[in-house]
């Protein structure tokens, strides 16, 4: 077929997943000892462990310790291709991938895009705000952090030096709460040593929360630990308050109220991210594709989405499952035993969620967990839960050396109470100046 970039054909069925998050390596790994080619497409050549990209934001970790190389993670796995591009549409009708280097073609496409950072079509505050979803955006939010802090020694103007130290987070779920407790510690322990010449005392973290409690999703009692923790630590935390606008230099809630910061940190919500070429009606509210029971895109026999991209609508989850790490792992395994089961002739499994729980750290010894274990919900706090959360999400890191490199680092953070990764590196979030902003007002 014209066009098609260039990849060995073995003479198999060829599997093309697009996108290496969580799900996508997930079916990869399944596939490996099934009868079929799997050639999976990403615009990076590496996988993210997202959950961690808040620490690489509070210079908790090194980028390179929650990333690894797709090629290092699977290259015993002699079925497996990989290629850098990125995928601009689906001819399903001629059953190719349209991407930057060509046209794949696939026997079964599977969509694994996850999700994107959802602004509610605010362009202003898309254009201001640093989101949390990639590594590029962890480094330029540190960045910018200690930025702003070198940029406060030039300034005399207390109005001006304090909108470089305080900092505004929107969205109480597990990053928003995760990224204030840590920039609480940082204020604590870690600024002072490092600009004497600033008043911490002055830097103020505000949390804003849409809703009633923080943590939506966890239970009570992790929501009211993880909000008490927080005002004990000095965060600000807003509850039911919304954001109206932000100008890059001027928070304006709903209820009046005004903050003044150059870094507001959007963590506020996502949407899924799309690829053009199917039906429109295959898209839910919130840009997921609606898939049955077996991962199948809707009206599609040979496409299937999984992961954050994937709404799997049941009297449980009326709108499709969390958009978090566990739902995705587990819908990537079963794919890869659904696809085989396929090729043999056999009709798929139907995806059954196993919630193993939740947890969220708020900082040292600070941690809540909602576990559950042989049919009963375990309710961790405190030193326990950062435990809990420490080791699940050492042992959940891609590779042996990321797991050392964390597992040493964290030993070290701990026992000094020091986060030694501040260094500027790269591109920093270009704060709007306060005249910028008066003139614009004028205009």
């Amino acid at each position: 077929m014209e066009g098609l970039t260039k990849i060995d054909d073995l003479g198999k069925p060829r599997v093309v997943i697009v996108g290496g998050g969580f799900a996508g390596l997930e079916l990869a790994k399944a596939l490996a000892d099934v009868p079929v080619q799997v050639v999976l497409i990403d615009r990076q050549n590496y996988h993210a462990f997202q959950p961690l990209l808040y620490q690489v934001a509070t210079a908790g970790l090194d980028a390179d310790s929650v990333v690894s190389p797709f090629r290092k993670i699977l290259n015993g796995q002699t079925n497996f291709y990989f290629r850098l591009a990125e995928v601009q549409g689906i001819d399903e009708v001629s059953r190719v991938v349209e991407t930057s280097i060509g046209r794949v073609r696939y026997d079964y496409l599977v969509l694994a895009t996850g999700a994107e950072p959802n602004y509610f079509g605010d362009a202003q505050m898309a254009k201001n705000s640093i989101a949390l979803k990639s590594v590029e955006d962890a480094i330029e939010l540190r960045n910018t952090v200690l930025s702003n802090f070198e940029q406060a020694l030039q300034l005399g103007d207390m109005e001006q030096i304090n909108s470089l130290l305080d900092f505004v987070i929107v969205g109480g779920g597990p990053t928003g709460v995760e990224i204030a407790g840590a920039l609480s510690e940082l204020r604590k322990h870690v600024f002072p040593k490092d600009y004497r010449e600033l008043n911490f005392k002055e830097m103020d973290i505000h949390l804003i929360q849409s809703g009633p409690v923080l943590l939506k999703g966890m239970s009570a009692h992790a929501s009211q630990h993880a909000l008490e923790s927080l005002r004990k630590f000095g965060v600000q935390v807003w509850l039911e308050a919304r954001v109206k606008s932000y100008d890059g230099y001027t928070v304006t809630l709903n209820t009046g109220q005004k903050l003044i910061t150059r870094t507001l940190i959007w963590a506020a919500g996502v949407e899924g991210a799309p690829i053009g070429g199917l039906r429109p009606t295959c898209l839910l509210p919130g840009n997921r594709y609606c898939v049955d029971a077996c991962s199948r895109v809707v009206g599609y026999d040979r496409v299937f989405a999984i992961g954050d991209i994937a709404a799997m609508q049941s009297p449980a989850y009326p709108d499709g499952h969390p958009m978090v790490a566990q739902p995705a792992l587990q819908q990537g395994r079963l794919l890869g035993q659904n696809i085989a089961r396929l090729l043999n002739g056999q009709d798929p499994l139907p995806f059954t969620y196993d919630d193993k729980g939740a947890m969220a750290t708020i900082g040292r010894n600070h941690a809540v967990a909602d576990v559950k274990l042989f049919g009963q919900e375990f309710h961790l706090t405190g030193f326990l839960a950062w435990l809990a959360w420490s080791f699940i999400h050492v042992i959940s890191l891609v590779g042996f050396r990321n797991r050392l490199s964390v597992f040493f680092t964290w030993g070290w953070n701990y026992v000094t109470q020091d986060k030694g990764l501040r260094y500027i590196i790269g591109k920093s979030k270009t704060p709007v100046r306060e005249q910028e902003v008066a003139e614009k007002a004028v205009v």
